[in-house]
């Protein structure tokens, strides 16, 4: 089979002081909570909205508290949209999200889901996904900047 690669997207979010939060407000972390579950809903729209994939992550069973999503065929700033709308839904229940997009080739065959094809990519947006963590989270990043800020300010 021939290995064909095209340009797309690798998106990583993950909820902003989980556990913090979890024993502030006394909710479950090992079954759907209101973050959780919200962001399971969000993230299954978004992958059904733009044919992605998901590498690690999506928890129905317990809630999503994180994922790893690969996006083929689109400019990571496509998503901005969506991955606002995201950041701002669980703005709205008192959350807060972390979300960082960033191109990357896209391996276009079955072997999509191989977490072991995006590693080098992977590893590169998880320092990015630590970085805005340690500036207190709440941002939607795409290539490195700023797309989306908690409170709703925008810069580019």
């Amino acid at each position: 089979m021939e290995t064909r690669v095209v340009e797309g997207a690798i998106v990583i979010l993950d909820l902003d002081r989980f556990g913090e939060e979890v024993e502030k407000r006394g909710l479950s972390e090992y079954s759907p909570n209101i973050a959780t579950g919200t962001l399971t809903s969000l993230v299954e729209a978004f992958v059904s909205k733009w044919s992605a994939v998901v590498l690690y992550g999506l928890d129905h069973a317990r809630g999503t508290e994180e994922a790893v999503i690969v996006v083929p065929g689109v400019d990571p700033w496509e998503l901005e949209e969506d991955l606002v709308g995201i950041a701002r839904a669980i703005e709205e229940l008192g959350f807060s999200v972390s979300i960082v997009a960033d191109r990357i080739p896209v391996v276009a065959y079955k072997p999509l889901r191989e977490r072991r094809l995006y590693e080098p990519h992977y590893r590169r947006v998880k320092r990015l996904l630590a970085s805005v963590k340690r500036r207190g989270g709440g941002m939607v990043v795409i290539e490195g900047s700023v797309a989306y800020k908690i409170g709703g300010s925008r810069s580019g």
